[in-house]
């Protein structure tokens, strides 16, 4: 089985890089399913149900998000209702809709995909992702053994640590949130994939996707300054994963960043 998992889709741009790119790429790597994170998918804050809608017809099968899950208002009643579009399974009780969904190939292999998100320099307050991704395992192996973990954090140790912690337990644990994609793509001893981080789907010259103009002011200033999404040609991010979904481990990991 061949898992494309595309990093973070940043407004307009990065959707116009999934549309124009992603048919190619699975067509040319015979990917079976696609996921990505889409917490940056409308206008670089939060997602709304057209646009989730929108990036399920392109291919997408699961949506995770992160702490921007929130920013758009309309977008929380549709969490209750659209198992596809995940939050982290680490916020607290009562949080919408769900952390984790397992999902099936068009030959009927399945493979669970887990939302995680990090506590270290991020802003939510979140229950311990470690001690949530034991949980959640424990009850997606009673339907696969085959995992997917997009873990959303700020700091490289604490992603690291969620790689190493769940070795052996599930196929993948990869990266999403800050933007830039990493070159640590590795198997690690016990037969898990790791990256740690996909990168930005999104405008190739801004700063993590908001205009540089705006960032560098913001820098130089440290004066509130309202972002806004960069123009001009984007990149699409993501990484392939083919595993053997039988044992749940992964075979390979490959870094992908193809310009629109």
């Amino acid at each position: 089985m061949k898992v494309l998992f595309i990093g973070d889709i940043v407004g307009e741009p990065g959707r116009r890089a999934v549309a124009r790119t992603l048919h190619k790429v699975v067509a040319q790597h015979a990917v079976d399913l696609v996921f990505g994170n889409g917490e940056n998918a409308a206008a670089g804050f939060g997602i709304t149900p057209e646009l989730a809608q929108e990036l399920f017809e392109l291919g997408l099968s699961v949506i995770t998000t992160g702490n921007h899950a929130w920013d758009k208002k309309e977008a929380v009643d549709f969490f209750r209702h659209e198992p596809r579009l995940l939050r982290p399974a680490n916020y607290p009780e009562g949080v919408p809709g769900s952390g984790s969904i397992v999902v099936e190939t068009a030959g009927g292999d399945k493979l669970g995909v887990l939302q995680l998100m990090g506590r270290v320099y991020m802003p939510a307050q979140v229950d311990c992702p470690f001690q949530v991704a034991r949980r959640e395992v424990a009850r997606l192996k009673q339907e696969t053994r085959a995992i997917i973990v997009d873990m959303h954090g700020e700091a490289t140790s604490e992603k690291m640590a969620m790689g190493h912690f769940l070795d052996g337990e599930v196929t993948a644990v990869v990266g999403t949130h800050t933007h830039v994609q990493t070159a640590d793509e590795q198997i690690l001893p016990k037969g898990t994939a790791y990256l740690t981080d996909i990168g930005m789907t999104g405008p190739v010259h801004s700063v993590i996707g908001i205009k540089k103009e705006l960032a560098i002011e913001k820098f130089l200033t440290q004066m509130p300054r309202r972002f806004e999404v960069a123009s001009g040609p984007a990149v699409l991010s993501a990484v392939l994963i083919e595993l053997d979904g039988t044992l749940g481990k992964a075979v390979s990991i490959q870094r992908l960043r193809i310009p629109d």
